[in-house]
């Protein structure tokens, strides 16, 4: 016990911080990489600037905490991380669980959430769970993210056509039906904008410049609104649609140029001035939530760790990389940041930059922070109809139409079924419930097409032992494959030309658990009374399940032979000496 006790312990504090750092250095760090770094950061940071603010905005909170996130969580899980070319900020995957939460509790209660979700990620780290991504099936990644997709893309509406919606209700239909009818309230100037800026950024890429198209878009938009608001068409900005307050009593529009402060995330007041009486209650009210940003950013970071690898030829640590998002999410909400994760679209700009170590998602960091200081008041006239777009780019990308595209085609009707199930109840409820019955079903699909796999095949038999029934089982004999096999079995062995002897060949039975015995035992109950079972070819694991059951009077009454050729002649000596 005191030496199980000790192995676990080690376990636990083999999860160590700083391991990409660390291979970064192992794989030869010198000014050449930094200037790599450097170029790369810059890169992601162009991207991430505007980026942070719409993802912020679209969960519901003033577009300087996305910037926060992108400032403190980019440097924090970088250089504590598992992964060398990993980004970590604000991430649109958030958006549909973030958002709900915002609405019901303010900002502190989605910084609370932020910050349970970084304890539940450390608890995942110290229990070794980051390999548990490899046992997420490939169509049920696809279906909730492409269910993601399809509710940020709906968020966007609202602000890419300019529409006069109070409050979203909570449900999808009701978002659905609440944007329909607030159609006619489009406003033009702001359905240019958000239009001109999907052009660019979508259209930017033919350009073949090194240089990102997200912020050339939005600018582009920007002046746009500008020159609309020169003829006095009304274009929702940052700079309208955002005010902040300091400490010291001054306040302006848009976003503030100081550094992110120290604040307590249980300790801020609503928009009515009210702080959120924080007890087990309201705890116990956001930790499914919590739990559910916790499964996401762990899924995502993974992914996109894995994404990395495969781009570069190199190997994360994704205990390491678990342990880091969650310290992450933990400092972030004390510094205004919402919830981080890897973003796979950044981290893969920053591999394509020429990115090497932890040291570019820091450079990131920096250029957001110097957009802060020295750039607010420019930020602020930034148009919320071209966050939208960028938000829609992102949903399309998060869409993923052509993985799908190939999956429907190259797939069975088992794997469609989970897809489309997953993007369902992504989209209609959240993607807890949609990843949860996804990998149920997935498993339980699996379950019966190995089960429909193992079947008796008949084989051959010796002329002089016509008395006799050689079978081969393919397959694993498992508690949903070992009724059916047996009961057909059992249908050819008990007819009017019963056979004597039943031999079954287990050469490719790599799995015999408990239904699996209790299945053979009960064929064995239910043979003829003159009828003799020779099992052969056993291998390990089956044959040690049935020596654990040997107490049975029907294991007993089988008759072990190490291949079929012993088998037959212990036929053949009985039926001489018969």
């Amino acid at each position: 016990m005191l030496k199980k006790w000790f192995l676990t312990k080690n376990a636990l504090f083999a999860v160590k911080p700083f391991s990409a750092l660390q291979d970064s250095f192992r794989a030869g760090y010198n000014k050449n990489n930094l200037f790599r770094d450097m170029v790369a950061g810059i890169t992601v940071g162009i991207i991430a600037i505007p980026l942070s603010m719409a993802l912020a905005i679209a969960s519901g909170v003033a577009p300087q905490h996305g910037l926060y996130t992108a400032i403190v969580a980019g440097i924090v899980i970088a250089l504590l991380g598992g992964s060398r070319f990993n980004i970590s900020g604000p991430t649109a995957a958030f958006v549909v669980i973030l958002y709900p939460i915002t609405q019901q509790f303010g900002l502190s209660g989605l910084l609370m959430a932020t910050l349970l979700s970084g304890i539940i990620l450390v608890f995942m780290a110290l229990f070794r769970l980051g390999r548990l991504i490899e046992y997420i099936p490939l169509p049920v990644t696809l279906g909730f993210t492409a269910g993601i997709g399809i509710v940020i893309a709906t968020l966007q509406i609202k602000d890419f056509f300019g529409l006069e919606i109070a409050q979203m209700p909570s449900t999808y239909i009701g978002k659905v039906q609440t944007l329909f009818h607030a159609m006619p309230s489009t406003n033009v100037a702001d359905l240019v904008v958000g239009i001109i800026t999907l052009f660019v950024l979508t259209q930017w890429h033919r350009l073949r410049l090194p240089i990102p198209g997200h912020l050339p878009a939005v600018i582009v938009g920007t002046i746009v609104a500008l020159l609309f608001m020169q003829f006095d068409f009304h274009v929702a900005t940052i700079g309208s649609s955002f005010t902040y307050t300091l400490p010291d009593g001054s306040s302006g529009n848009g976003i503030p140029s100081v550094l992110p402060e120290f604040m307590l995330p249980w300790n801020i007041p609503n928009a009515n001035g009210e702080v959120v009486a924080w007890n087990f209650k309201t705890l116990q009210a956001l930790l499914p939530a919590a739990f559910s940003m916790a499964v996401l950013g762990a899924i995502e970071s993974l992914l996109s760790a894995v994404v990395l690898d495969n781009m570069t030829g190199t190997k994360h640590h994704s205990n390491n990389e678990l342990l880091a998002q969650g310290i992450g999410n933990i400092v972030s909400p004390f510094a205004g940041g919402i919830t981080a994760t890897a973003a796979i679209a950044r981290s893969t700009a920053n591999v394509k930059a020429g990115g090497f170590s932890p040291f570019a998602s820091v450079f990131h960091s920096l250029l957001v922070l110097c957009a802060v200081l020295f750039f607010a008041k420019a930020l602020s006239y930034l148009p919320l109809s071209s966050m939208a777009a960028l938000l829609l780019v992102v949903a399309w990308n998060m869409a993923n139409v052509g993985p799908i595209i190939q999956l429907i085609r190259r797939s069975g009707r088992n794997e469609i079924a989970v897809l489309f199930t997953c993007i369902i109840l992504t989209v209609v409820f959240d993607m807890v419930i949609a990843i949860t019955v996804g990998v149920l079903l997935a498993s339980l699909l699996f379950i019966r097409t190995i089960a429909e796999m193992t079947k008796p095949i008949e084989q051959a038999k010796p002329e002089n032992l016509k008395d006799s029934a050689i079978y081969r089982i393919s397959g694993p004999l498992f508690f949903a494959a070992a009724d059916n096999l047996f009961a057909d079995l059992h249908e050819k062995t008990s007819t009017e030309n019963a056979p004597k002897n039943i031999i079954l060949q287990c050469d490719t039975v790599t799995i015999l658990d408990a239904g699996g015995v209790h299945a053979l035992m009960r064929f064995v109950q239910n043979m003829l009374p003159n009828q003799k079972l020779y099992m052969c070819n056993m291998q390990f694991q089956p044959l040690r399940a049935i020596v654990k059951a040997k107490h049975t009077p029907e294991i007993k009454a089988i008759i072990f032979s190490k291949n079929l050729e012993q088998a037959l002649k212990k036929i053949q000596r009985k039926e001489n000496i018969s």
